[in-house]
């Protein structure tokens, strides 16, 4: 029974922005649940040992290098992992940046990169893959926003607002999608322990503002969103759409 409701066997998932952190724990989640996985990064070195470490571990997997800023990588990168895995039944949505400032302070350069990069490319990449699945009649979308779409923090406008609209994004593409038999669903992480987040949690007194804030008095480290994205990829969640679930010990009830 938990097997049929979890098990990805015979699946094929693809993780964008999977070079490390968040991303490369997700797809190593997906294919240690059965699935077949491509991973795509701006970095073919990093990919291609999240590739290395899947394929090693004895399942099926595929690294292809994607710029998701720019549309024409995106539709070039769900081509080719059709082509090479023959469909593409999850999504997952991670990549990102993050650009500390304050409004004030913040360049319109920085703004749109975090917004193209942040939200543009996850609508591009949905549009992309959800093509795909909405000819073969079903799929799993999962888009990776963040606590802070939710809740404000000093220096990240840009990156709230990217985040928050990820949420109402995932909403409304849930809405359109339904039709199709296609899921999508959100997970809003609080603050792990990330290559994105190091410098800024390096600060000691950053880092126990934070620490302060979360009732489970710790940052999350990136294997605990394995359990989330795995249930969202899976028949167990075949109800569930339009949803965000938060991973974040309690940083957002506080």
């Amino acid at each position: 029974m938990i097997e049929e409701l979890f098990g990805l066997e015979g699946k094929s998932a693809l993780v964008v922005g999977a070079s490390k952190g968040l991303g490369k724990a997700m797809a190593l989640a997906l294919a240690g649940a059965g699935a077949a996985v491509a991973v795509a990064s701006r970095s073919q070195m990093l990919i291609e040992e999240v590739r290395d470490e899947i394929i090693a571990s004895g399942r099926k997997a595929f690294a292809v290098k994607t710029d998701i800023s720019r549309e024409e990588d995106i539709i070039g990168m769900a081509r080719r992992v059709i082509d090479s895995f023959g469909r593409i039944d999850i999504l997952v949505n991670n990549a990102g940046i993050y650009i500390p400032a304050m409004a004030l302070d913040m360049t319109a350069e920085d703004w749109d990169k975090t917004l193209n990069i942040n939200l543009k490319g996850f609508f591009l990449s949905c549009k992309a893959v959800g093509r795909h699945m909405a000819d073969q009649k079903s799929g799993k979308i999962i888009n990776i926003a963040s606590v802070l779409g939710k809740r404000a923090a000093q220096t990240s406008s840009a990156y709230s607002a990217s985040k928050a609209a990820i949420i109402q994004l995932t909403r409304s593409l849930a809405l359109e999608l339904a039709p199709h038999n296609i899921n999508v669903n959100a997970i809003s992480p609080g603050w792990f322990e990330t290559e994105m987040v190091e410098e800024e949690l390096s600060n000691p007194k950053t880092r126990k503002f934070f620490l302060k804030k979360t009732p489970l008095g710790r940052f999350g480290v990136p294997e605990e969103l394995g359990g989330a994205v795995i249930f969202l990829a899976s028949k167990a969640s075949d109800y569930m759409t339009g949803e965000t679930i938060t991973i974040d010990g309690g940083f957002s009830i506080c």
